[in-house]
């Protein structure tokens, strides 16, 4: 049995020894090894070895409350973190995404969370891999994804990563400039390349076209020189940037893409590849919805891009689909109560007002990098629910890092915490962990894979031959609002912006 394998059985043997008690004092429902599930294995990259196998209505947070407790003195002082990742809620999100925009193949962004559960059953899904340098081709290659699966999608990719693309037939890499192209061409000249145009996203939290991205007016030159040089151009990419609050940036793309495809056309360039990026939201919170989104891809792909074209569609999702199946547990390692006024000796008891300063091992340097790269502020829930009487102080939170910027939130009104105490933030999949540390085994946190049985069934279902197997019946169960499709709204149509 594999380490995972093994680490998931011994979670799965703590679980079942307890007695979990639910808030109205029932039993909950308990984890039950199965060895004769274990022993079993898909022919495909997720097995059931990989994940704990749980029963309907055991929660993520039960799970997180198990390893909590369940953690050694030995073990604490070793694993700053626990995550819980919910691969039935990656399932799920896939066959949403399927139902929604079904024309376009989803590939996975590996720097998005290249945590290897996720990956296998992305893998087992059927998706692409996006990969934006060595190690993550390296990493996804190693599960067993062949070469035609991943698109190296980095416009500004160093030589020995172009080289190792060249070496292990990754063919398909994207450019947006002329430096590029000639490193391509010298060190992958068999590659199949795709231009990665700009686009507007000056409302996006994130605004990748000051770094990535050609402008219209110098795509036709881009095209001459790779005509020039021999080199294939197969298609068009473009990334909106992540959190934009307005769908029709996508539309406007497209129309943009479209001009692209023409010039292309017009310089002998066969191209068929349509690349719509990401930006895609992972959480319930967002502004702009999931289908929203999708109605506006919709309409526009069918007025520029329309089925039986011979354009093959492409997405690069990462947060859409890890966002929410990822919840944390983090302890408290230090704290520190701070008197906002000097209290008079009579005060000094209880009753001066006070700030509460709680030290966590983890930090924005760490998983919680979103507060200085996307502006979050995440709002912690406990484990144990406190009482209504029991008093609430403004409190802030802080990584283990000594400086003034470490700072994960403030402005929290919570009970009084302790030292050992956990705190579970959830919508933590999404750029919380590292490439290089999974590769180099040096993570501080601790992953545990969980699927219900349910999501299991589906995906295993989803992946018999289509004639053996009905679509209805597979999603049904995990059915995530498609009932409101039709009153989505289609927007407005684009035009091409202008080159002049």
């Amino acid at each position: 049995m594999t380490g995972q394998g093994i680490q998931a059985w011994e979670v799965c043997c703590i679980l079942s020894k307890a007695v979990v008690k639910a808030a109205s004092g029932a039993p909950r429902q308990q984890f039950h090894p199965a060895p004769e599930l274990l022993l079993l294995s898909m022919a495909g990259y997720l097995s059931e070895s990989d994940f704990v196998m749980v029963e309907e209505g055991f929660s993520t947070r039960d799970l997180l409350e198990e390893l909590t407790l369940g953690a050694s003195q030995a073990t604490t002082g070793k694993v700053a973190a626990f995550f819980v990742a919910d691969l039935g809620a990656v399932v799920r999100k896939h066959f949403c995404f399927l139902e929604y925009l079904p024309r376009v193949r989803p590939f996975y962004a590996v720097k998005c969370n290249s945590s290897l559960g996720v990956l296998k059953v992305l893998a087992e899904l059927g998706l692409g891999f996006s990969c934006a340098n060595k190690a993550e081709m390296e990493l996804v290659q190693h599960i067993g994804v062949p070469a035609s699966k991943i698109i190296c999608a980095n416009p500004c990719k160093q030589i020995a990563q172009i080289k190792y693309a060249a070496k292990h037939g990754v063919r398909l890499l994207s450019f947006d400039n002329e430096v590029e192209l000639a490193k391509v061409v010298k060190s992958h000249p068999s590659a199949k390349m795709v231009l990665c145009i700009a686009t507007q996203d000056s409302h996006s939290l994130s605004h990748l076209s000051l770094r990535f991205g050609a402008s219209l007016k110098s795509c036709r030159h881009l095209l001459e020189n790779a005509k020039k040089s021999h080199v294939e151009v197969v298609g068009v990419s473009f990334h909106i940037g992540s959190g934009c609050p307005d769908p029709q940036a996508y539309a406007q793309s497209i129309a943009d893409a479209r001009l692209v495809f023409q010039m292309g056309a017009e310089l002998g360039h066969t191209m068929n590849i349509l690349d719509l990026g990401g930006g895609f939201p992972g959480s319930e919170g967002a502004k702009v919805r999931f289908e929203e989104i999708a109605s506006v891809i919709n309409s526009a792909l069918d007025l520029y891009f329309p089925e039986g074209c011979g354009v093959d569609i492409l997405a690069e999702l990462g947060r859409y689909y890890v966002t929410s199946a990822f919840t944390v547990a983090v302890s408290i390692v230090a704290k520190k109560e701070v008197l906002l006024d000097q209290p008079s000796k009579e005060e000094e008891t209880s009753s001066a007002p006070k700030t509460i300063v709680y030290h966590l091992d983890e930090g924005v340097y760490g998983i919680f990098n979103s507060v200085l790269f996307d502006n979050t502020c995440p709002t912690p829930t406990l484990q144990k629910k406190p009482s209504v009487d029991q008093p609430l102080y403004n409190s802030s939170l802080w990584g283990p890092a000594v400086d003034g910027c470490d700072r994960v939130a403030e402005g929290l009104w919570l009970p009084q915490l302790h030292v050992g105490d956990w705190l579970v933030f959830d919508n933590m999949g999404a750029y919380t962990m590292d490439t290089k540390s999974l590769l180099r085994g040096t993570q501080a946190y601790r992953i545990t894979y969980a699927m219900s049985r349910l999501a299991w069934e589906a995906l295993r279902r989803q992946l018999l031959p289509a004639d053996d197997q009905d679509a209805e019946d597979v999603c049904k169960p995990l059915s995530c609002g498609w009932e409101i499709t039709d009153t989505l709204c289609v927007g407005p149509v684009f035009t091409p912006a202008s080159i002049m």
